[in-house]
């Protein structure tokens, strides 16, 4: 199995003088359509525009891909009198300035959800890992559950919302739970049982089409992918790139145990969201629970075991010196600990913005 991968990251347009998020009627886009094809879409919040790589066999080449995309928006943004950055939520703009992409299908979803959609001015990263197989994307799928809050602490980048400090290290999640069919799936016996559950909602008029769930992690309805999408998008390339790693790493030692009928426990997804809150709340420097000893661990330390878990895998993958960054980030903090040193120094969310914008385009050059 060769696990390729494809990375989606959504980035904030932002006015370099205000350091407000900005409505830009799409121009950064439009722009980018003419040399980067179908890599650049709209959002919903004129505010966000999106990114994905193409398809990339290893890490190295996703590495070369978000290098390439942080610099081509950038330098369309900065061109256009605009800037970028890369956080789950902007430190202080408020959703109910910023004006909606004028599309059907966001009308449709505005319609239906109002302002849980009108508020939902969130930026995430997701990350895709290739796998044909659909009932084989499931079996990992109800696995890799139990690590997402590892992978949501790692990411971390949201600690701001409308000008206060929210408390927590991500609170992108609390503004996108609002959603329906979100969060934490619950175990899906076997592709036929998903299916079903798919079938029924569309049936229903629940949804029109499988995209509408969206779920932590999922079996894309229309890539042959399994999709995480729990993450805030990172501050810096390096982050994103440990995290796809990480993730690559942890389906393909996944794959490996089912080849040698082992089975990872599954575990309800009501004890799944109280690592997810956790996660949420204290980032890397709280403590997660678990559910094999039945206690609480500091989440730095199952960090330490999870490199652990997937280092017969790495090598193979060529990703070992990507996956161990995640010391690095347990040293100097996940975004949202640097954006709150920033903030503790200087008492002034406009050096946030501009600590923002600076780590975004770090190593583009």
């Amino acid at each position: 199995m060769e696990f390729t991968l494809g990375i989606e990251e959504e980035y904030q347009v932002i006015d370099p003088v205000s350091r407000e998020l900005i409505s830009h009627d799409q121009k950064i886009v439009v722009e980018a359509g003419k040399h980067l094809n179908e890599q650049v879409k709209a959002e919903m919040h004129q505010a966000v525009v999106e990114v994905g790589t193409n398809i990339c066999q290893n890490i190295a080449e996703a590495r070369a891909e978000i290098i390439h995309l942080r610099k081509s928006i950038s330098d369309i943004a900065i061109n256009l009198g605009f800037r970028i950055g890369a956080a789950g939520t902007h430190p202080f703009s408020a959703w109910q300035k910023q004006l909606i992409t004028p599309n059907p299908r966001y009308d449709e979803i505005v319609n239906e959800l109002q302002d849980t959609a009108r508020s939902n001015l969130i930026f995430g990263l997701h990350v895709h890992v290739g796998i044909a197989d659909r009932a084989l994307a499931l079996h990992i799928t109800n696995a890799m559950r139990y690590f997402l809050p590892h992978l949501y602490a790692l990411s971390t980048n949201s600690p701001f919302w409308e000008g206060r400090n929210t408390g927590f290290k991500s609170f992108r999640s609390k503004v996108f739970d609002k959603f329906p069919r979100t969060g934490i799936p619950g175990i899906f016996d076997n592709l036929t049982d998903y299916e079903n559950y798919v079938n029924l909602l569309v049936k229903t008029n629940c949804i029109d089409n499988p995209k509408k769930i969206w779920w932590d992690i999922r079996v894309h309805p229309f890539f042959p992918t399994l999709e995480v999408r729990i993450c805030d998008v990172p501050l810096t390339i390096d982050e994103t790139i440990t995290i796809t790693a990480l993730i690559q790493a942890l389906v393909a030692k996944l794959y490996k145990l089912k080849t040698q009928n082992l089975n990872f426990i599954v575990y309800h997804r009501a004890l799944i969201n109280e690592n997810k809150w956790r996660a949420s709340r204290y980032g890397i420097d709280g403590k997660m629970i678990d559910f094999g000893k039945e206690c609480e661990v500091s989440t730095r330390a199952l960090m330490e075991e999870l490199l652990e878990f997937i280092d017969d895998v790495v090598d193979e993958l060529g990703s070992r010196k990507e996956v161990e960054y995640l010391r690095t980030i347990l040293k100097n903090g996940t975004g949202a600990d640097r954006q709150l040193a920033v903030y503790e120094k200087t008492k002034d969310l406009t050096k946030v913005v501009d600590y923002i914008m600076e780590q975004t385009i770090l190593g583009t050059t």
